[in-house]
């Protein structure tokens, strides 16, 4: 991956996180990034085929993040809720596929594909770690929620006392 092609994703995720699908264009990816529109458009011909590439790569780096946490020996639940917290401290903003989700009907199918891949993965992963399926449902749903109020709130307590349940 080159360094634009990364600095166009994390461009258009920051914009999807702030303001949802709908919230921004290639022209302020472009700006942002310092190049042209037509860059963006080399790099990714549609609207569509970026916001998939950028929920693709979170749900990566968010798996890849709750996997060293378990690597280091923390419980399953303890490392989804601490890889939610240190995104949620770091940028104060909701989940990205979270974000997504919430307008998944309206998103196009390559989209809503990658987030519906977020969500699979970790539960899968959470079952990985030792939960019944309806358990790791609970706990991925839990999270979300928690990290949704929260910034609505735009008070990171809140994640604690919502996810609080689930500290061992």
């Amino acid at each position: 991956m080159t360094d634009t092609v990364t600095a166009i994703l994390d461009a258009a995720e920051e914009r999807i996180r702030g303001a949802g699908y709908h919230g921004f264009s290639f022209r302020d990816v472009a700006a942002d990034v310092g190049v042209k529109a037509s860059s963006v458009h080399y790099h990714f011909p549609a609207k569509e085929k970026l916001a998939a590439a950028v929920a693709r790569r979170y749900t990566d780096r968010f798996i890849e993040a709750v996997d060293a946490e378990v690597a280091l020996g923390t419980h399953v639940v303890e490392a989804w809720r601490r890889v939610f917290r240190i995104a949620l401290q770091r940028d104060g903003r909701m989940c990205l596929c979270g974000a997504l989700a919430a307008t998944s009907h309206e998103l196009a199918e390559e989209i809503r594909a990658e987030v519906k891949r977020f969500f699979e993965r970790g539960i899968e992963n959470l079952r990985q770690g030792g939960l019944e399926r309806a358990a790791a449902i609970r706990v991925l749903s839990a999270l979300e929620g928690a990290m949704l109020t929260a910034t609505i709130l735009d008070d990171q307590s809140v994640f604690e006392a919502g996810s609080s349940a689930f500290v061992a």
